[in-house]
């Protein structure tokens, strides 16, 4: 009996050998190939230790694991459950009424730039009720050494961010205008409406060109959200070849990826360092996604006439005080955790293109968990400028390619959770501190994390042979969910008008022109 016992546990005793060879063949070159069962994320230790009380980080139930005999196959799906990314959150809205920019995201742990009258908030912020030119009413928040924070007036919100960084949002014609900068942001507006379900398209502006992608609306404990809808999906060899480390590794150099005098890449270089071999997939599409962060990071930083090494300027917090925002590198255990995210993400893309090739025109839940509130999604790479606070108040700031661990599920009243700072660059909040993150922003982080991610398996699906990767045995796609939107010609105007209107607003108050009501 005994052999017979051995002879059936030899299959999975071979396996943990090929993985601890296959292990050991990385460490000069990669990090190890990802294991098949993702394990619980461990917490990352800071480089730095944390000037305030530190954060118990939480455990990561299995909360979308399969029985334990298919766990091999794909660990971190539910079986029967098909979940989606998400992108944004709204509270509830009466029907016929649009909810206010202000209301739309978490703009405040505390405060946003709407509230009472000497109200203080976020990094100290004071808010006053104005009175514009030509009968409009809003109200001004301003940090504590006198500078612009926001404002807010008939349905458009400015947010001035610490390093001086704009962002306009705007309500116009049943439209969501977000504008980043000049010539740069999106336009959102309803797309379709299949079986009961809304969907969305925004029509996003950046580097020149306009172009358009899908979100799906669904709601989740009262509070609407949008999710992601990928233009196609891969047929299932795909998917498999992409979870699969490669026969050798593939050796890769900044000139290979095209980065080698790119402004970015010399601003960073202290920063993040490619892997100089990849062993898998996952992990040249970690590189892929981290890079195209950096590269958001440092267009903003040019945009706002911030060093392009600094990652958020150099300037003092705007309470006066010291703050260690020293950079702190991107480093192998950092990316090892996105590496995990990336292939938990490609696994995930497989489940949703199985049930679209099943049921052509199903969709997701009606109510289901968003990824940033998700126990099994951890690590997030900040998408775009962000300003937060510290536990102990003080504001700071993060920007493109900065990485952190949430470490609250639960939002609060105003939508924010908590998180660790894990890597982020000079002038930003420092690593190991705790911060307040609006769950709109860490959704916004997840759908971009994911937008990467896709185009990084189309560049392997259409150039491998030619990028020095190996090429799939199968490229072949199906179509998304709904049919891919094309832009809309007139973005680009209405995000430049929104920035005029923003420039005229914030003229009147610095004039005077807007009186304290």
């Amino acid at each position: 009996m005994p052999s017979r016992e051995i002879l059936r546990k030899w299959p999975a005793i071979l396996v943990l050998i090929a993985f601890s060879t296959l292990a050991r063949g990385q460490q000069n070159e990669a990090p190890a190939p990802l294991p098949r069962q993702l394990p619980q994320r461990p917490v990352i230790p800071a480089q730095r230790p944390a000037v305030v009380r530190p954060v118990q980080q939480l455990p990561r139930p299995g909360v979308r694991q399969l029985p334990q005999q298919q766990q091999q196959q794909r660990p971190v799906q539910q079986p029967g459950v098909r979940q989606q990314p998400q992108i944004g959150v709204r509270r509830p809205v009466q029907p016929g009424v649009q909810p206010q920019m202000g209301e739309r995201r978490g703009l405040k742990p505390g405060v946003g730039p709407r509230g009472q009258p000497g109200e203080r908030g976020l990094g100290g912020r004071t808010i006053q009720n104005v009175q514009f030119r030509g009968g409009g009413r809003g109200q001004v928040s301003y940090r504590p050494n006198g500078k612009l924070a926001g404002v807010h007036v008939n349905g458009l919100n400015i947010d001035r961010g610490i390093h001086g960084g704009r962002k306009v949002m705007a309500q116009r014609n049943g439209r969501t205008l977000v504008s980043t900068g000049l010539h740069q942001g999106y336009v959102e507006r309803p797309y379709l409406n299949r079986g009961g379900r809304m969907y969305y398209q925004r029509t996003y502006v950046a580097g020149g060109r306009a172009y358009a992608r899908a979100y799906r609306g669904y709601d989740y404990h009262g509070a609407r959200y949008y999710g992601y809808c990928p233009a196609h999906y891969y047929h299932p060899a795909f998917y498999a070849w992409a979870s699969r480390p490669w026969a050798r590794p593939v050796h890769y150099t900044p000139a290979a990826w095209g980065w080698a005098d790119a402004p970015w890449f010399t601003a960073y270089s202290g920063y993040f360092t490619p892997y100089p071999a990849y062993r898998a997939p996952a992990f040249w599409l970690t590189d892929f996604v981290i890079a195209g962060n950096l590269q958001v990071g440092y267009q903003s930083s040019v945009m706002v006439g911030q060093p392009p090494d600094s990652g958020g300027g150099n300037e003092p917090p705007p309470d006066g005080s010291e703050i260690d925002g020293n950079q702190t590198p991107i480093n192998p255990q950092v990316k090892q955790a996105i590496a995990m995210e990336v292939e938990q993400q490609i696994g995930q893309e497989q489940v949703e293109a199985n049930a679209q090739t099943q049921n052509p025109q199903g969709g997701p839940q009606a109510s289901q968990m968003p990824d940033a509130l998700n126990p099994s999604q951890r690590v997030f790479i900040v998408a775009s400028d962000i300003d937060t606070a510290l536990q102990t108040g003080q504001e700071c700031s993060l920007s493109g390619g900065d990485v952190v661990q949430r470490t609250s599920d639960d939002p609060d009243a105003n939508q924010n959770v908590t998180a660790t700072v894990m890597s982020s660059k000079q002038g930003n909040c420092p690593s190991g501190q705790s911060v307040m993150v609006s769950a709109q922003d860490l959704q916004e982080m997840h759908n971009q994390f994911r937008e990467k991610i896709d185009e990084g398996l189309q560049t392997m699906a259409e150039q491998a042979g030619d990028a020095g990767l190996p090429p799939p045995p199968d490229n072949g796609s199906t179509p998304g969910e709904v049919p891919p939107p094309a832009p809309d010609a007139g973005a680009p105007a209405q995000l430049d008008a929104a920035q005029n209107l923003a420039d005229q607003i914030e003229g009147q108050v610095q004039s005077g022109a807007a009186t304290a009501m």
